[in-house]
């Protein structure tokens, strides 16, 4: 994951054709069109005790922006990315390719009201520094959200959106059809594609700030993006024992939406269980999202 390799033909700017794949899933994009069509949908719940106790010692302090579940969270997926990689894979031009970079997209809110504007974040990973995985998600959250919630502030995906919308709408309809064709073959420009969050490599949104829960999203047909990641309210509620007995512990709902063509379900649950595996043990997030991970056994 992460390695880039030269360049051949059929390759995308930013990834690789996947040609020794298995025939049925090459076969796929002919005859399983769309991927708002091809959706596998998931949920869990994670324990929240290990995170929060994580979550007390990095914001011991002076902290002037505080580490939160959400940055934990995206941390946890970026490193989940980078070990199961086919979850960094989408389907275009009725072909599979694997990404080189690991990105995600989130909305943010200048402030929690009615008629605030929103700002999108696009985030790539640093997959080669040094820095803790977690210093590094939190330390780029925090300069994008300074950045937008500055007054005046303004991301780049709204500005391009703003001047595609002073089109008349015949010539936006013949401008989006030329985008889709271009999208087709690879040839977007790169200026385009650094401010869609539809190219990222995993949509999140975060329904627990503002205190909702939602098991499912749709995914899209434009672009590239084939993972939508939902993060819950978290609530209290009762586990339950073999012997009947329960303990009550604070519970984060997650819920996954994934384009099945990029893998199968064996592949998509195993990602899910090392995502909670991490949650459980957070001390992972303080290295460097290259460095290898031990799983006890049972744990995934």
């Amino acid at each position: 994951m992460g390695e880039k390799r030269k360049r051949r033909f059929g390759d995308r700017k930013d990834a690789s054709w996947v040609r020794d794949g298995d025939p049925i899933h090459a076969f796929m994009p002919y005859i399983m069109l769309g991927r708002a069509s091809n959706e596998a949908v998931l949920d869990d719940e994670v324990d929240l005790s290990a995170v929060t106790a994580y979550l007390e010692k990095k914001n011991a302090g002076d902290v002037d922006f505080k580490y939160t579940i959400f940055h934990v969270v995206l941390a946890a997926l970026a490193k989940t990315v980078y070990l199961r990689p086919a979850m960094n894979r989408y389907l275009q031009g009725h072909r599979t390719y694997q990404r080189h970079d690991i990105s995600f997209a989130f909305v943010i809110k200048r402030v929690f009201a009615d008629n605030a504007e929103e700002g999108m974040i696009i985030m790539k990973v640093d997959q080669e520094t040094d820095t803790g995985l977690l210093e590094q998600i939190h330390g780029r959250i925090k300069k994008e959200v300074n950045a937008i919630r500055r007054e005046g502030g303004t991301d780049g995906t709204s500005g391009v959106v703003a001047k595609l919308n002073a089109l008349p709408r015949p010539l936006l309809r013949f401008v989006a059809r030329i985008l889709f064709w271009l999208d087709y073959h690879g040839w977007l420009p790169k200026a385009l594609e650094a401010f869609d969050p539809f190219h990222a490599s995993c949509f999140v949104t975060n329904l627990g700030s503002i205190k909702m829960t939602a098991d499912y999203h749709h995914l899209v047909d434009w672009g590239t993006n084939s993972f939508f990641v939902i993060i819950g309210e978290k609530k209290w509620k009762p586990v339950f024992k073999r012997d009947g007995s329960y303990e009550m512990k604070e519970l984060l709902p997650l819920g996954f939406t994934v384009d099945e063509r990029i893998s199968d379900g064996f592949y998509f649950a195993k990602s899910i269980k090392i995502l909670r595996a991490i949650l459980r043990r957070p001390e992972i997030l303080d290295e460097p999202i290259f460095a290898s991970v031990e799983f006890e056994e049972g744990e995934i």
